[in-house]
C-alpha cells in the first residue's frame, strides 16, 4: 500500500506504484477515507508492506502481527524513524521494494498501548499537545501547521500529574519508547536495537526542561485522572482513557529487509 499524503512526492506515489508493478508487486494507492488496516486484512497476503511515514506503518504492521505475515517497510514519509532504525536508506523508497523478494528476515518488538499497536513510541504532555495542534491546523487547511502548533504549545504551562507503576510523577513531557532511543530534549535519535523486549520511559519537568529522567520495564501503567488523555502514537494524534497500559510485545513482527541491509549492532 502507498499513502499518497506522505512524503515530498520524490518519487511520486504513481511512480512508486509503477515500479512495484514492474517487479510483480501488487500496489494499492490509498484513496481518501480508506482504512489501511482494512485493505491489508482483505488482501490476505503472506507479505504485506506499507509505503508511508511513521504514522502510516503501524496499522498495517498490526495486521501482519495478527496473521503472522511478513512486513515490508518502504520509507515514504518526512522523517522515517522506523526505517532508519531498521537500517534502511531513508532516501531510497524504490530500493526498499527489494525486501519483497528478500529472504533476509528479522523478528522485532512491537508495543501496545491500550490495545493499539505501535512501532516507535508514545508521547504525553507537551509533545502530544504539539501533535494535536498540528493536526487541528492541518484539518483546517492552514499552512505552516507545525510552526503554529509549536507557538501554541510553547506558551502552555500545563504539567502532567501522573502515577507511573505506583510512583507519583510531575512532568511537562512523558515519552515511552519501544526499546531504547538516543534521546535529548530536542532530538529523537536512533535505537541500537529493536529486539530487546523492553520499554524505556523518559520524564522531563519544569517550564524549560533541561534533562530527561529514564527508567525501563516490560510494562508501564500510567494513571492520569478521569479525563480522556491526549497522546501521540508514532507521531500521530490519539486519545485514550486513563489508565494507559503500555506493554512490550517481544519479537512479534516479522520484517523483511533488502538483502544488502546490515543488521544494526546490539
Amino acid at each position: 500500500m502507498i499513502n499518497p499524503r506522505s512524503g515530498d512526492d520524490s518519487p511520486t506515489p504513481e511512480a512508486l506504484a509503477a515500479e512495484a508493478d514492474r517487479r510483480g508487486i501488487t500496489a494499492h494507492v490509498l484513496q481518501k477515507g480508506e482504512d489501511p488496516a482494512g485493505v491489508a486484512r482483505a488482501a490476505r497476503a503472506e507479505r504485506i508492506g506499507m509505503a508511508g511515514g511513521d504514522g502510516s506503518l503501524a496499522a498495517v504492521a498490526a495486521v501482519a502481527v495478527e496473521s503472522d505475515a511478513a512486513f515490508v517497510c518502504v520509507p515514504f514519509g518526512t522523517r522515517n524513524h522506523f526505517a532508519r532504525d531498521l537500517g534502511l536508506d531513508r532516501d531510497d523508497p524504490i530500493g526498499a521494494l527489494d525486501a519483497f523478494a528478500s529472504s533476509q528476515e528479522r523478528r522485532i518488538d512491537t508495543g501496545l498501548v491500550n490495545g493499539q499497536l505501535f512501532l516507535n513510541n508514545v508521547s504525553l504532555g507537551v509533545y502530544a499537545g504539539l501533535v494535536h495542534r498540528r493536526e487541528h491546523h492541518r484539518r483546517r487547511g492552514e499552512t505552516l501547521a507545525r510552526a503554529r502548533a509549536l507557538l501554541a504549545v510553547a506558551g502552555h504551562r500545563h504539567r502532567l500529574r501522573a502515577r507511573v507503576n505506583e510512583d507519583d510523577v510531575m512532568a511537562r513531557a512523558l515519552f515511552v519508547g519501544n526499546n531504547c532511543y538516543e534521546l535529548d530534549l530536542f532530538t529523537l535519535g536512533e535505537r541500537a536495537r529493536l529486539d530487546e523486549g523492553t520499554l524505556f520511559l523518559w520524564v522531563a519537568d519544569g517550564v524549560l526542561p533541561t534533562a530527561w529522567q529514564k527508567r525501563h520495564a516490560k510494562t508501564f501503567r500510567i494513571e492520569l485522572g478521569n479525563k480522556p488523555v491526549r497522546a501521540a502514537v508514532d507521531g500521530e494524534p490519539a486519545v485514550f482513557e486513563s489508565p494507559l497500559v503500555v506493554e512490550s510485545l517481544p519479537q512479534t513482527l516479522r520484517v523483511l529487509v533488502p538483502e544488502a541491509t546490515e543488521r544494526p549492532s546490539p
